[in-house]
């Protein structure tokens, strides 16, 4: 993999565009946030499609699935420490690598640990099979 290729885990300021938002008809986020990628694959056409999670501050709303974000995890992942952090794990974003107009900066700010990317990919893979997953499709 090539230093500008995302991996699983990295976290990226990203215009994360929120499901509320999309099904307004909005096509832009609002602001930059950081976000998580979740996953990488491989569609049929041969491009990598990256599944995104945003990070927040705002304590999660009942009903939503979240993982609160440990200090040492922050402080891998280049976040703020200080400030108590989740990762968003009922909606993602879709967006396609190699058209991907979101994502300008291609250096990742840091990288949660395997054993955390692990815990958000396993969360994000029950709630997929639930059928309570929502997806913007960015791309």
């Amino acid at each position: 993999m090539t230093a500008d290729f995302p991996a699983a885990g990295q976290v990226f300021d990203y215009h994360y565009l929120w499901k509320w938002q999309a099904d307004r008809g909005e096509t832009e986020g609002r602001k930059k946030r950081p976000s998580c990628v979740v996953l990488v694959v491989t569609n049929q056409a041969g491009q990598h499609v990256m599944f995104i999670a945003p990070i927040t501050s705002k304590v999660p709303g009942s009903g939503r699935a979240a993982l609160e974000i440990p200090q040492t995890e922050a402080r891998r992942a280049g976040l703020e420490i200080d400030l108590r952090l989740w990762v968003i794990l009922d909606e993602l974003n879709a967006d396609i690598l190699e058209t991907s107009y979101t994502l300008e900066e291609r250096t990742p700010r840091g990288s949660f640990s395997p054993a955390f990317t692990d815990a958000i990919l396993r969360e994000v893979q029950r709630l997929r099979t639930a059928g309570g997953l929502k997806l913007s499709n960015r791309s």
